[in-house]
């Protein structure tokens, strides 16, 4: 009986460990019984299960990824799109990215490979879009639409219609070329648009002679008694247009008038202003050129007289102008004897260089430099000499210079010219 019992539990011992086998998701245990844990999605296997328990580590995003649970597969490279592929969806942790093909292709089922999404001819739209797994759909343009350009993307587009009141159809449409219609004028009456001059009865197409009048483009019939329709009753828009173009007339013309006759105004002002002016200034040179009675006559036997007064005054001012000429000149150009006659004046005595050494401090040479010019034999010379070579050196520079020293002598030496007077 004993023996019994024992038995009985062995087996209830045994079912269990078989029930506690079958909880194991993995199916594998460690050398120490224990069910091997599995690494969830965006987890890999770091260390296998085995003597120690399975040990995981996360996947890095958009490196690596994991979808599955599992004991034994690491994190998994991602793929990467190549050539005529674009990424739909990105990679991450637990999901590869997605790769389908690039705009404009399409995944073939046969190959596999990305193959050019088809373009729609002339004639033909697109019935259905070209998708990264289905090629273009194209259809032939039904009637009232047409498409006049190879396309992937455009379908089929509905033909202009022509206003039956102000427009006329030259060009209909066709499967590959949309309609073309041109404005009417509503001042013009033409013949009905089934006369042979415009109408082809075979085709429908509206033909147009190139060398007609009425319009300014050539375009239409000549307007001659034979082919211009009455009607007993015209419609309001030819009336109106015809009334608001008669009434157009003078206004025009009186815009026009008014600018000819402000153009003439102007004109006959500008005319008088400058008759005016000339007029004065004729008065002022007659006013300016009457002789003086106190002038005497000169050279009596050449039969030459000048007004001596005159003759003085324009000495004077030649005079002035030659001195403000010679003040304004570089000091480099003035005549060798000139320099000379400076420097002699501005030497002095061997004791006292006063004159020079304040002269070329007012010039700008600081008191080092004029320490140099003393050292040398010609100071004075080799002053003016290195002051001449600046850009500033100029005779009125120096005459002003030579005046805030109390040299007035030597600037009016420099100022004054001498004036030569010839007989007349």
């Amino acid at each position: 009986m004993r023996r019994g019992i024992n038995l009985l539990l062995a087996l209830l011992g045994g079912v269990a460990v078989l029930a506690a086998k079958d909880d194991c998701p993995s199916k594998q245990y460690t050398r120490s019984g224990e069910c091997c844990k599995q690494c969830q999605p965006g987890e890999g296997v770091l260390e296998k299960c085995g003597i120690n328990q399975t040990k995981c580590t996360a996947c890095l995003d958009s490196e690596s990824f994991s979808e599955i649970y599992s004991h034994t597969e690491a994190c998994q490279p991602c793929t990467k799109c190549g050539h005529l592929l674009r990424m739909m969806a990105p990679c991450t942790e637990s999901a590869d990215a997605i790769c389908v093909c690039d705009y404009g292709y399409f995944k073939d089922r046969l190959s596999g490979q990305c193959m050019p999404c088809t373009v729609c001819p002339l004639g033909q739209g697109v019935y259905t879009e070209c998708t990264e797994d289905r090629d273009t759909t194209c259809e032939q343009c039904p009637e009232g639409t047409y498409s006049d350009q190879d396309s992937s993307m455009d379908p089929c587009l509905p033909c202009a219609q022509c206003d039956e009141d102000d427009e006329m159809m030259l060009e209909p449409c066709t499967s590959t070329s949309d309609a073309i219609c041109r404005e009417v004028s509503p001042r013009m009456t033409f013949s009905t648009m089934t006369d042979p001059l415009f109408m082809d009865s075979t085709t429908g197409k509206v033909t147009v002679p190139t060398n007609t009048v009425g319009f300014s483009n050539g375009v239409g019939r000549a307007m001659t008694p034979t082919n211009i329709v009455t009607t007993t009753n015209p419609s309001s828009s030819q009336i109106n247009a015809t009334i608001m173009d008669k009434n157009l007339i003078p206004i025009y013309c009186s815009i026009l008038a008014a600018v000819v006759v402000g153009l003439v105004a102007y004109i006959v002002f500008k005319r008088w202003n400058s008759c005016k002016q000339n007029k004065q200034a004729a008065n002022n040179r007659t006013v300016n050129q009457t002789p003086s009675p106190e002038g005497e006559k000169l050279h009596s036997d050449s039969g030459i007289s000048v007004d001596s007064q005159s003759l003085q005054e324009q000495q004077q001012t030649q005079g002035q102008l030659q001195a403000v000429k010679a003040s304004s000149c570089p000091y480099a150009n003035l005549p060798t004897h000139k320099q000379k006659e400076l420097e002699n004046l501005l030497k002095g005595s061997a004791e006292d260089d006063t004159d020079w050494c304040n002269l070329a401090s007012l010039l700008g040479y600081q008191e080092g430099h004029i320490d140099t010019f003393r050292q040398g034999e010609h100071p004075v010379q080799e002053l003016l000499s290195d002051w001449g070579n600046k850009d500033s050196a100029t005779v009125d520079a120096l005459c002003t210079a030579l005046r805030k020293i109390n040299r007035e002598d030597i600037a009016e030496c420099l100022s004054a010219e001498p004036t030569a007077t010839s007989a007349v």
